[in-house]
């Protein structure tokens, strides 16, 4: 089995794949804390011992190949931030959890007016009440997140992402709150959901579905 030489780098952009999945650049150095311009030199090693593929396309990105998800795995275990950080990954994920099935109830009022009524944002007032209970989750989340930052900071970046999302929502960019693929809200919510999962060393269950 190929190891990854150890280094900061080169966990966090596993690991930052493994939350994403596929990420472009933008997204990884996003996700992952490695300015666009280093990620070659972090990549490519991981690509030549066969932990990273490189998609191009219509959807170009990375990905951790099986043997990729199978060091990253090592890799977490090993990770002392990770470890050291378990009392306040346990504590977050209990906050978490609530203000996550809020979240998904939000996400629905957006997308549909009613069971059987698509909502076609015809209705400023209504979209604009549904975006305030979004900020009003999002007061919600970052209220709760500061210890765990402070013992895993990488949770930290996920906090001007979302700001950034929000205010492309506020600004009429109705795209930005629950397109896939488009570094939405619920995008980067989702992130943030399997970071947890995953660093705590859970599996997702029906709490976690809301």
């Amino acid at each position: 089995m190929v190891h990854a030489q150890q280094d900061q780098h080169t966990f966090d952009v596993l690991h930052s794949l493994r939350v994403k999945g596929l990420a472009n650049d933008n997204v990884l150095s996003a996700l992952s804390g490695v300015p666009v311009e280093d990620l070659p030199a972090a990549l490519d090693p991981l690509v030549e011992q066969g932990l990273v593929v490189r998609r191009e396309g219509r959807m170009p990105g990375a990905m951790l190949t099986p043997a990729g998800k199978a060091e990253h795995l090592r890799l977490l275990a090993q990770d002392p931030a990770t470890t050291g950080a378990a009392t306040a990954l346990t504590t977050f994920y209990d906050r978490f959890l609530p203000i996550n099935s809020d979240f998904k109830m939000v996400c629905q009022r957006w997308q549909m007016r009613s069971d059987d009524t698509p909502n076609d944002h015809g209705d400023p007032t209504y979209d604009g009440e549904v975006v305030g209970a979004l900020a009003q989750i999002d007061e919600q989340l970052r209220a709760s997140l500061p210890e765990l930052v402070g013992a895993l900071p990488r949770f930290g970046r996920y906090l001007p992402r979302l700001s950034a999302a929000l205010d492309r929502i506020r600004g009429g960019d109705n795209a930005s709150f629950a397109r896939p693929m488009y570094d939405s809200y619920h995008d980067i919510w989702m992130e943030l959901h399997e970071d947890l999962i995953l660093s705590a060393g859970r599996t997702r269950g029906a709490a976690d579905e809301g």
